[in-house]
């Protein structure tokens, strides 16, 4: 009986461990399911500010951006934009970047998008504002106001036409906000014919910039919003987690050194040290600076798509060119001021962009100008203040060995006057010659000598020894 009971209650005891490890395991599974649930359905919503000056250095920031949200499949991207514009080219590599994003793309206008900030904003599926914003007003103009040229005005009119078809918005408004010479009475809106008397832009002679409520009146925004948070809740991704992105470091140091006065100084100094370091033997300091300030230079440009297989080519011919004047051709002559000049100008077409602004042109100029002023200012200035280091002293006498001293430079060839001997190489007019089976460096009075013929030595002073071509019956 005492048995019995004993088995009774520790197979109770077995059954009770077994019902709880069940209850555990099925809490377990519930836990994971729900995490797992969890994990699949996070939505994530990536900020990307453009605000202030559109330059060359934002469109790599934007390209990142995108592709960042695409691969971690983001369900947006909101661009929360305040700018009054900049670069077209700049405007127009990130509206592309745009317009081939696989992820829903939101323009956040927090106050204004005018000029390139409107094309940016125009590429982006939707389109919020705040109250009181403002979006337009985008022609072409230079640095002093002044309109760009038909040319410029027509690619900039269909690149925003173009724009706003592709998202379902009015293109005349759209072509308004570049030319002025541009009126109408009515915009279709929502398939109806609608007559427009609101607008000022839609008189000839002025530009179309629009507020919020215009925009929403006419399509331009979908909707009005004060916050990003706002902005969510019409996207119904209020509970999504948002990523914001920032320039990084790389970044701000490509649109810094794209600067036209950092890029011209970059050139200057660059190509005025590998001239230094032609001019002395070996390789040294100035080569390998001049090397980085380089490759500092093409590398910014090639990424900002500012430097073109041309632009390369032509600076690549320039540079044969100067290396031919070097190798084969003796002095300095017409070869090699046509290779500066052509390895100048490609350097300066790697200034501009591919469609130049009306203010570009000038702009690259000024700075060119100013970088090879202040590159030779530069140089004699680091020169001034090299001479005065230690490292200086050690590599340099700090002092000078005069003759009244007892120091010489001769090379103790006076006894060689008089005596004869024959070119080992073409006297141009300076070369080498044997004398007395000893190979000494010459200078001829001015004439050319060719190799092997017979020469006389004339003088001797110092390291200079001078030469003349004899005939052999002298």
């Amino acid at each position: 009986m005492i048995v019995c009971c004993s088995l009774q209650a520790k197979s109770l005891a077995i059954g009770g461990g077994k019902s709880n490890f069940d209850t555990m395991k099925l809490r377990f599974l519930s836990l994971l399911l729900s995490l797992i649930a969890t994990s699949v359905t996070a939505e994530v919503v990536y900020r990307v500010p453009i605000q202030r000056t559109i330059d060359l250095g934002l469109p790599p920031f934007i390209q990142r951006a995108v592709e960042q949200a695409e691969s971690e499949g983001a369900d947006a991207i909101v661009f929360d934009i305040d700018t009054f514009g900049g670069r077209v080219d700049g405007a127009t590599q990130i509206k592309d970047a745009i317009l081939d994003s696989k992820v829903l793309t939101v323009a956040f206008i927090n106050r204004r998008a005018i000029s390139a900030g409107a094309l940016i904003s125009l590429s982006c599926e939707k389109i919020y504002m705040t109250d009181g914003g403002t979006i337009g007003a985008a022609t072409a103009v230079d640095m002093s106001g002044k309109k760009g040229s038909e040319k410029v005005i027509s690619y900039m009119r269909e690149e925003m036409a173009s724009t706003a078809e592709s998202r379902g918005r009015s293109e005349e408004i759209a072509r308004g906000m570049v030319d002025e010479e541009l009126k109408f009475t009515h915009l279709v809106v929502d398939e109806d014919s609608v007559e427009v008397t609101d607008i000022e832009g839609r008189k000839e002679g002025k530009l179309i910039s629009l507020t919020t409520s215009l925009a929403l009146k006419y399509g331009i925004a979908d909707g009005a919003t004060e916050t990003f948070e706002e902005v969510l809740d019409e996207l119904d991704l209020s509970n999504a987690e948002v990523i914001d992105l920032r320039v990084n470091w790389s970044e701000k140091l490509v649109r810094f050194l794209t600067d036209p006065t950092v890029s011209s100084l970059l050139m200057t100094l660059g190509f005025l040290g590998l001239l230094f370091e032609i001019q002395s033997p070996g390789w040294g300091v100035p080569g390998t600076v001049g090397i980085v300030l380089l490759s500092l230079f093409f590398g910014s440009t090639i990424l900002t798509e500012l430097a073109t297989m041309t632009e390369l080519l032509i600076i690549g011919v320039g540079v044969a060119l100067l290396l031919v004047e070097v190798l084969v051709i003796p002095g300095f002559g017409f070869v090699g001021i046509l290779g500066g000049v052509t390895i100048m100008g490609g350097l300066f077409m790697m200034l501009l962009p591919a469609h130049p602004m009306p203010g570009d042109i000038s702009a690259a100029s000024w700075g060119f100008t100013i970088s090879i002023i202040g590159g030779f200012v530069a140089l004699y200035l680091l020169a001034r203040a090299l001479i005065k280091t230690e490292f200086w002293k050690k590599i340099t006498l700090p002092f000078s060995e005069k003759s009244s001293e007892g120091y010489s430079t001769s090379l103790g060839l006076e006894n060689l006057v008089g005596k004869r001997g024959s070119a080992a190489s073409d006297l141009r007019p300076s070369g080498w010659a044997i004398v007395r089976e000893e190979k000494i460096f010459v200078v001829s009075e001015g004439e050319f000598v060719e190799s092997g013929e017979n020469i006389k030595i004339l003088s001797v002073e110092g390291n200079r020894i001078v030469v003349r071509k004899i005939n052999n019956e002298e």
